[in-house]
């Protein structure tokens, strides 16, 4: 018989799964490695849900999950472009894909920044707390990545005109 704790663990990955796995693939824009990231971030975050339970469990898990994503991008400094979309069945939408496009052409804080203050809805403060960095490098490159966003999105529409 499973205690409360789990039971109520299992009612929240439930709900917060997909939610974090749609966050870490458009912070990573590789499907495998979101599904790395998000699992992390879930088991890290059952390790400590006698604490974080009573308070806001999914902020949680984000939090942890953009501190591993940092970590790793910092770790290994390169990245790998690529042009193909990622194989999954949620990305139908050619819009959606390109805009997947753009968001890998940023800088890994562009596209941190952008993917939480604008796709997780936090503040520039949590963003910043997230982050472990300023509110005012939050703002810098929140509107870096959004400009670069506009003009590669820009670029790709008069291609499609």
């Amino acid at each position: 018989m499973r205690s409360a704790h789990e039971q109520e663990f299992e009612a929240f990955f439930d709900d917060a799964s997909p939610r974090l796995l749609a966050a870490a693939w458009l912070l990573t824009g590789q499907q495998h490695t979101a599904e790395d990231l998000a699992q992390e971030a879930l088991a890290r975050t059952y390790a400590r849900w006698p604490r974080v339970r009573g308070g806001n469990p999914l902020a949680f898990a984000r939090r942890v999950m953009a501190n591993l994503h940092t970590d790793r991008w910092r770790k290994h400094r390169r990245e790998v472009l690529t042009d193909d979309a990622p194989e999954t069945s949620h990305v139908t939408d050619s819009r959606t894909v390109d805009l997947v496009r753009a968001l890998r052409a940023l800088s890994p804080r562009e596209r941190e920044c952008v993917v939480l203050r604008h796709y997780l809805d936090l503040s520039e403060k949590q963003t910043a707390e997230a982050l472990r960095i300023s509110v005012g490098s939050v703002k810098s490159y929140t509107m870096h990545g959004l400009r670069g966003l506009r003009a590669q999105l820009l670029e790709g529409e008069e291609s499609h005109a």
